[in-house]
């Protein structure tokens, strides 16, 4: 696995997407193995009724999962502006989705992303705007508020939702350079009853955070986490690159990138991976 995104836990079983591998990896029908794809997904949600959902980068589109391929299930080509990245549902089948805003492997300019909503009607329209570099989504507080990792100013951003599902009341989460540590930028969330639990990559640890305040943080040591995903329980998954000691940037460029999987007991928080 190269670069393991979007992981999810459904009925036993482990998903997550290989963004830079092109294949979706999964032990749902018995081994782990890495199912290989033509149109790669970024983040995935289990809609209500089951189906595994994904944001197709390159496409503009949520893809579901129909055994072998995405088959479409929302076209957002009307409104995204990049590829899009992570996603995140609430429980009546309403979808949250970055739009990044520009494509860095095609030499695109910088510019700010926006959180798309795909409504469970199937309307699309944009929730927020002016966020740089969106990655992980989480919902907490029962719904009410939806936390959104902004990578490149290294801090989580939290909107409350409206009851027709707009994002208002826009204030910084957590500031993860001050909490965690001046590398920590945020890729991946994951909600739990105390906070939020999120990989912050260069920054070499997995934290729960809560509204300005760190919790707790497990170290990875030289592997930089990628993505997380609880289980239901104590249980917290964690996607962990490993780039051979070279810069991140340096080691995607060459394809030296290698991502696993390890478990994390919540319990034992604190502890190093």
């Amino acid at each position: 696995m190269t670069w393991g995104e979007g992981p999810r836990w459904q009925h036993g079983a482990l998903w997550l997407s290989d963004t830079q591998g092109g294949k979706l990896w999964t032990d749902h029908d018995g081994p782990w193995r890495g199912i290989p794809l033509d149109a790669v997904p970024n983040g995935l949600w289990f809609l209500p009724d089951g189906r595994l959902a994904g944001a197709m980068m390159y496409e503009r589109r949520i893809g579901v999962w129909t055994g072998e391929r995405f088959g479409t299930y929302a076209d957002l080509s009307a409104v995204a502006t990049g590829p899009l990245g992570d996603m995140a549902g609430d429980p009546y089948g309403n979808l949250y989705v970055d739009d990044v805003g520009f494509a860095a492997h095609a030499g695109e300019p910088v510019r700010p992303g926006r959180v798309l909503r795909v409504a469970a009607d199937g309307t699309v329209g944009v929730a927020a705007e002016d966020i740089e570099f969106p990655n992980g989504l989480a919902f907490v507080d029962d719904g009410r508020t939806l936390v959104v990792a902004e990578t490149t100013r290294q801090r989580l951003t939290a909107f409350t939702v409206a009851a027709n599902g707009a994002l208002t009341g826009r204030r910084t989460y957590a500031d993860l350079a001050r909490l965690v540590g001046e590398d920590a930028r945020p890729d991946g969330l994951w909600a739990a009853p105390d906070g939020v639990w999120v990989a912050t990559t260069t920054g070499h640890a997995v934290a729960l955070v809560r509204e300005n305040e760190l919790v707790t943080s497990v170290g990875t040591g030289t592997l930089l986490p990628i993505a997380c995903c609880g289980d239901g329980g104590n249980r917290l998954f964690v996607t962990l690159a490993d780039t051979g000691g070279r810069p991140l940037g340096e080691a995607m460029a060459h394809k030296a990138v290698r991502t696993t999987v390890a478990l994390l007991d919540v319990t034992k928080a604190g502890d190093a991976l």
